[in-house]
């Protein structure tokens, strides 16, 4: 059942609290008292909807009741209506000064005072339903924000970002938008390395940047994880100003890491495409420079789309490929300069694909290692060339021990050194027959995965090559973490070394410095008569391209080495 209002009639004069009792009955539960005392103590126990009150009482009148409410936050949002008589003028205007909502006079109009109770009651209705309509405002406003805003960064989230900018692009027709995806590279291992405050910090630091970069015009997000997205007119634009600034940022964090991110960047053409296109549009391009150090930032242009699609037709053809036994190995032999003998080949992967004919890795790798089938080429690779060095044996060749690539994918794989082993089991092979090559790139990804990966490789046996040795800027301290026994030594090193003094002195010290760490050096990309004495002047004998001799399939390899044994 419904409570009925409560009215609190107040008047020293019980006739009077008869005839305003009559008068609301019906409609009220009414409360009496004789004067302001009693009224405060039904007040304390009791709730009361309206009072309405006489101002010309013994004991605590009319005025004292009004003071008493006007001051008590309990009470003080009680309508008071005050009763007077027809000749006290300044006591009705006192009254309304006091916090009274209004005035009736005596003798009582019934019409003239239920109208009024009536206005009162409608006011406070009134704004009772201005405070509910603020709060329920209120509420919708703070269930909005939970909604839209990433709670860490205060960000617009994914979901807020493609309707707003979606939105925003279409009405403002005249502007030419850019979408900008941005990323972190290896954010989890700076969240392994620290903890995961640390890794809120760099958040949320760069949360403050990127709203600085939108301002009033443009959008800010917040993707997931360490990924977030820009929505800005292109004229505001420059990508070089947003990379510098947000290193320069990053830097003042003093995190003992180098944190950097890539940006990927589509410029809107056409208003009506979905956000989440233009999203995944930048996210390729900025999936081009992730991990170069040299190139921070790409933009999706029809070169990049036509390369995707490539990449897509690869994809595409990558499985059939594997079962129809397109895939093969090549092997580049590596020579000792003062024997000119082969003492050891690198494995190199080759794809006979039907339309595009004999494919090097350079075409086809990275696809594979965006989408993990890399994995499965490894394998494939790791198998043929022990199958080669079965070869060597049953052809009673002494044998020569080959290389194979480990992409940096397997260093996360369990099983990795496991399989390795098996492998040398399944064709009856021992451990430094088979070579293991990693790359730089490999350390930076993520250092102490690569050092437990490669304590286990050298317990079982295995001979560790570092490939690309000095493509990268940490190389002096990778050999300070990484036990390896050879430094495969980037082309780049000897290039034009004829022609620069630094060159050969750079050459030289790292070769001296690789011997007096008791590593072994193998130079690749040799290519004339003038580097290989220049090699031998320096102590490198170990080397390995085109002068001596180029990728060859498994047969010619094979008859290259029956032949000069």
């Amino acid at each position: 059942m419904t409570e009925r209002t409560v009215m609190l009639i107040v008047d020293d004069v019980e006739i009077n609290r008869a005839i305003l009792s009559q008068f609301f009955q019906n409609e009220y539960e009414i409360l009496e008292a004789s004067n302001g005392e009693e009224a405060l103590e039904i007040l304390e126990s009791r709730n009361v909807d309206i009072m309405l009150l006489d101002l010309m009482m013994p004991v605590m009148n009319g005025m004292e009741v009004l003071g008493v409410l006007h001051k008590n936050p309990r009470f003080s949002h009680i309508p008071v209506i005050v009763t007077t008589s027809q000749d006290v003028v300044n006591s009705e205007v006192q009254a309304l000064e006091n916090g009274a909502a209004d005035y009736i006079t005596k003798p009582y109009n019934p019409i003239i005072v239920k109208i009024r109770v009536r206005n009162v009651m409608a006011r406070l209705e009134n704004e009772w339903r201005k405070v509910r309509q603020k709060a329920q405002a209120d509420k919708i406003s703070e269930m909005q924000n939970i909604i839209e805003i990433d709670q860490l960064t205060g960000l617009y989230n994914h979901q807020t970002i493609m309707t707003k900018a979606s939105k925003m692009v279409q009405e403002n027709r005249s502007v030419r938008y850019c979408i900008v995806y941005l990323d972190i590279s290896c954010f989890k291992v700076i969240n392994e390395m620290f903890n995961m405050e640390t890794g809120d910090m760099i958040l949320k630091t760069a949360a403050a940047y990127f709203k600085t970069v939108a301002g009033r015009r443009g959008l800010a997000a917040r993707l997931s994880a360490d990924q977030f997205a820009l929505c800005v007119p292109e004229d505001t634009l420059d990508m070089e100003l947003v990379i510098q600034g947000l290193d320069a940022v990053m830097r003042s964090l003093a995190v003992y890491r180098s944190i950097m991110f890539y940006a990927g960047v589509f410029v809107v053409d056409n208003v009506y495409l979905s956000v989440n296109k233009m999203l995944d549009r930048a996210h390729m391009a900025m999936n081009t420079v992730k991990g170069n150090y040299n190139k921070r930032y790409a933009y999706y242009d029809e070169e990049l789309r036509t390369s995707l699609m490539e990449e897509q037709m690869l994809v595409r053809d990558m499985e059939g490929a594997m079962d129809n036994n397109n895939f093969c190995i090549y092997l580049q032999p590596i020579y000792n300069t003062d024997t000119n003998k082969i003492v050891s080949a690198e494995t190199l992967i080759r794809w006979h694909h039907p339309q595009k004919g004999l494919m090097s890795p350079s075409k086809f790798i990275h696809v594979f290692e965006k989408n993990g089938f890399v994995t499965r080429l490894d394998r494939f690779a790791w198998g043929a060339a022990c199958r080669f060095l079965s070869r060597q044996r049953d052809n009673g060749l002494e044998v020569v021990p080959i290389s194979v690539n480990v992409s940096r994918i397997n260093m996360y794989d369990q099983s990795f050194v496991d399989y390795m082993q098996s492998l040398l089991a399944k064709y009856d092979l021992e451990p430094w027959m088979l070579r293991i090559e990693i790359t730089e790139s490999a350390y930076m990804d993520n250092p102490a995965q690569l050092v437990k990966v490669l304590k286990k490789l050298k317990n079982a046996g295995f001979t560790v090559l570092m490939d690309d040795f000095g493509s990268g800027y940490s190389s002096l301290n990778i050999l300070k973490d990484l036990a390896v026994d050879v430094l495969k030594l980037d082309m780049k090193f000897i290039q034009n070394f004829e022609r620069s003094s630094r060159a050969s002195i750079i050459m030289e010290s790292v070769v001296q410095m690789a011997h007096n760490l008791g590593i072994d050096t193998v130079v690749e990309g040799v290519e004339t008569e003038t580097q290989v004495e220049f090699l031998k002047e320096i102590g490198c004998n170990v080397v390995q391209g085109y002068y001596y001799a180029k990728p060859m399939s498994t047969e010619d390899c094979l008859e290259l080495l029956i032949n000069e044994q």
